[in-house]
């Protein structure tokens, strides 16, 4: 039976987040993303990370439920979030991945993360997983990977957006949008895929490269 798994980063997890969650997923905490996960009614499988931002109630509820628990130290390559990708890449037949996490006081919002977080998502490591999704505060993130096909869940007129953030991406072709396009390349240094428009069914493409969609 084909594995979902949900990552949960930090942040007050919003309620399309929350949709978004699978009944039967394993759910793994980065850190602080367990405080979020418990006071949102989730309770994760395991927990993973440096622990330098999870609370002391936090952690007592991962002991006394007796979470998997994968303590690194703080001086490390990865961050907490790429720690607990990796760790789910160790699900048996994973087919689908799933990263939530919320973007609280915007004056402790950091970028840096955010951005490092999309980009881990389009690692090579990932490119055999069915679905590579996530849902950061409001917004929702789709990387598909080479020679990846989807049919975005849209309703007419709704918003998406096409980014070439981690290289090239070749071979695009776009239908059922308001603009489509046909064995396209779109480049990491233009915005050409911005602000499209979905119609009846849109779906997307790409041969080569990792296409990052954005459902605002």
């Amino acid at each position: 039976m084909s594995q979902a798994v949900v990552v949960i980063g930090g942040g007050t997890l919003t309620q399309r987040a929350l949709d978004a969650v699978r009944p039967e997923a394993t759910v793994i905490a980065a850190d602080s993303g367990l405080d979020h996960a418990v006071a949102a009614g989730l309770r994760p499988h395991v927990l993973v990370g440096d622990f330098d931002s999870i609370s002391a109630a936090g952690r007592m509820w991962a002991y006394a439920h007796e979470l998997e628990i994968h303590e690194h130290p703080v001086d490390k390559d990865l961050t907490d979030a790429e720690l607990a990708i990796r760790r789910a890449l160790d699900v048996p037949d994973l087919r689908q991945l799933l990263v939530i996490g919320g973007l609280d006081d915007p004056a402790d919002q950091r970028f840096d993360h955010l951005l490092g977080m999309l980009l881990a998502l389009g690692h090579p490591l990932l490119a055999g997983v069915g679905s590579v999704k996530a849902v950061l505060a409001d917004t929702q993130f789709q990387m598909m990977h080479p020679g990846k096909h989807t049919v975005l869940d849209l309703e007419a007129g709704q918003t998406f957006s096409l980014l070439a953030l981690h290289g090239p991406c070749r071979g695009v072709t776009v239908n059922g949008a308001r603009w489509p396009l046909a064995n396209a390349t779109l480049d990491g240094t233009e915005a050409r895929g911005v602000s499209n428009e979905g119609t009846e069914r849109t779906e997307v493409q790409v041969e080569s490269g990792v296409l990052t969609v954005v459902i605002p």
